[in-house]
C-alpha cells in the first residue's frame, strides 16, 4: 500500500473519530456551567447559600446535574463514538458501547488493588484511564458491530446471532482491553507519580530557575496527559502535596491549593506556581483557538461549527472546563494538541517568572479569577503586578493562540469540527460497503 494511501486511510479515520466526538461534546458545556454554579463557593455553603439558605437545595441540584455528566463522562464517550465512529449504526451500536465500558470498568475496578494507584491502601487503589477509556471502548464497539451485525450463529444459537452478537463480542474484547491496561498502568504511575511527580516535588520548592523550569514541565505535562486520562496521577502532587505553610489553626499544610487558600503569616507567599498560568491558557487562549477553529471551518459548515465552538469557549472563560473544547482537537489533531500543551507550559513558566501568584478552587476561569482577585493582588504585590498583569498576557496568549492555530489547521489540513467530510458523502460510502457485504451489489449487476 503506498503512502498516499496509508495516509489518506489515517485522514479518514480522523474524520469519523472527530464526527463521532462531537455528540458528546456538545452535551458538555451546560453541563459545566451547572457543575460550577453548583459549587460550594458559588450558590453553595460558602457562596450564596451563606446568607440565603434556601439557595443551598438549588445548589444542591445543580452540582448533581452537572456532576452526574462529568462524573460518568467515559460512559458517555463510549456510547457517543460507539455510535458515531460506526459507518452504519443503530441502537445496538450503542447498547455495545454501554456493555462493553461496563465490562471494562468492572475489570478495571477488580484489577485494581493489584495494579492500581493512589489509594491508601490496596483496597482503595483504583485504575483511571479516563475518556480515552471510553473512547477506545467507543471505537471497539463500533468495529465489531460492522463486522458481526449480520453474523448467523448455528441453528441452537440462532436467538444469539446478528446484532444480538455484537454486545456479546465487545464485552469479551473489553475483558482482554481491561486487563492489558491494567498491567501496564503501574508502568503509568511509576513514571508519572514516583519519577516524574518525586523531582516536581523538589524543583517546586527551590525557586529561582527551577521553580520557573519545574512549572513549564508541570504545565506541559498536564495538558499532554489529559487526552489519555492519566493526568490525575501527576496533579495530586503539586496541589496537595508540595511545601508547606501554617494554617489558621497553627497546623502544617501541604499543597500548592492548600496553602494558597489556608496558609497564614506569609508561609503561603510561594504558592500559586502551579495554578497561575493556566488562568490565560482557559481564559483567553482556548477561546481563541476556538475562534480559529470556526473561521477555518467549511462555509457551509460555519454557522454549526461556531455555535459549538461558542458554547465550548464560554464554558472554558467563565468555569476553567476546558475538556469540551481540548477534546474537540486532541484526538483529530494531536499534534495542534501538543502545541497547545507546549504553549501552556510557557505560560505557566512566564507569570512564575514575573512573580504573579493566583489559585483557583475549581479551575482557572472568570468566576475564580474573579473570586480570588484580592488574594491574588496581596500574594503578587498588587493589583497591577499580578491579577490585571495576567490579563494583559492572556490577551497577548489569545493572539498567538489564533493566528497560530489558524495557521497551522490550514496549512497541515487538520480535520478539526467544520472541516470533516461530508456526511452525506460518508452515508453514500457506508451504503455502498454494506451492499457489497451483503451481496446485493451483486444481486443488482445481474438484474441489470
Amino acid at each position: 500500500m503506498s503512502d498516499k494511501k496509508k495516509s489518506g486511510g489515517a485522514f479518514a479515520v480522523a474524520q469519523r473519530l472527530g464526527r463521532s466526538l462531537m455528540l458528546p461534546i456538545a452535551t458538555l458545556p451546560a453541563a459545566g456551567l451547572l457543575n460550577r454554579l453548583g459549587a460550594a463557593d458559588m450558590l453553595g455553603a460558602d457562596g450564596l447559600a451563606k446568607h440565603a439558605s434556601w439557595l443551598q437545595p438549588v445548589a444542591d441540584v445543580m452540582a448533581a446535574a452537572g456532576g452526574a455528566v462529568f462524573n460518568n463522562l467515559a460512559l458517555i464517550f463510549a456510547v457517543g463514538v460507539a455510535v458515531g465512529f460506526a459507518k452504519k449504526s443503530d441502537g445496538s451500536t450503542g447498547v455495545a458501547g454501554l456493555f462493553g465500558y461496563l465490562v471494562f470498568q468492572g475489570v478495571l475496578a477488580a484489577l485494581a488493588p493489584r495494579w492500581g494507584a493512589g489509594g491508601a491502601t490496596p483496597e482503595e487503589n483504583t485504575i483511571n484511564y479516563g475518556v480515552l477509556g471510553g473512547i477506545i471502548i467507543g471505537i471497539t464497539a463500533a468495529m465489531l458491530w460492522q463486522r458481526y451485525y449480520r453474523i448467523k450463529l448455528p441453528d441452537w444459537l440462532a436467538f444469539f446471532g446478528g446484532r444480538r452478537f455484537v454486545p456479546i463480542i465487545t464485552s469479551l474484547a473489553a475483558i482482554v482491553i481491561a486487563v492489558v491496561l491494567a498491567l501496564v498502568y503501574p508502568a503509568f504511575n511509576w513514571l508519572i507519580n514516583e519519577q516524574l511527580g518525586g523531582w516536581l516535588m523538589n524543583a517546586g520548592t527551590q525557586g529561582g530557575v527551577s521553580a520557573v523550569v519545574a512549572a513549564f514541565v508541570f504545565g506541559t505535562v498536564n495538558r499532554l496527559l489529559i487526552p489519555f486520562g492519566l493526568h490525575h496521577l501527576l496533579n495530586s502532587i503539586p496541589w496537595f502535596q508540595l511545601g508547606s505553610c501554617t494554617g489558621a489553626d497553627g497546623s502544617t499544610q501541604h499543597g500548592d491549593i492548600t496553602c494558597f487558600f489556608n496558609g497564614v503569616d506569609g508561609t503561603n507567599a510561594w504558592t500559586g506556581s502551579f495554578m497561575t498560568g493556566f488562568f490565560p491558557i482557559m481564559m483567553f487562549a482556548l477561546p481563541a483557538a476556538a475562534l480559529a477553529i470556526w473561521h477555518t471551518a467549511r462555509p457551509e459548515k460555519r454557522k454549526a461549527t461556531g455555535a459549538l465552538m461558542v458554547s465550548v469557549a464560554l464554558t472554558a472563560f467563565i468555569t476553567g472546563i476546558t475538556e469540551p473544547l481540548e477534546y474537540a482537537f486532541a484526538y483529530v489533531a494531536f499534534p495542534l494538541y501538543a502545541v497547545h500543551a507546549v504553549l501552556t507550559g510557557t505560560s505557566l513558566a512566564l507569570v512564575n517568572a514575573l512573580g504573579i501568584k493566583d489559585g483557583f478552587a475549581f479551575s482557572a476561569g472568570a468566576i475564580d479569577y474573579l473570586l480570588n482577585f484580592g488574594k491574588s493582588s496581596e500574594l503578587s504585590g498588587g493589583a497591577l503586578q499580578g491579577p490585571i498583569l495576567l490579563v494583559v498576557i492572556g490577551l497577548l496568549y489569545a493572539v498567538v493562540y489564533y493566528f497560530l492555530f489558524r495557521f497551522l489547521i490550514v496549512k497541515l489540513g487538520f480535520s478539526t469540527p467544520g472541516r470533516e467530510a461530508d456526511d452525506v458523502d460518508s452515508f453514500k460510502e457506508a451504503q455502498a460497503a454494506a451492499e457489497k457485504s451483503t451481496g446485493k451489489a451483486a444481486d443488482k449487476e445481474r438484474q441489470r
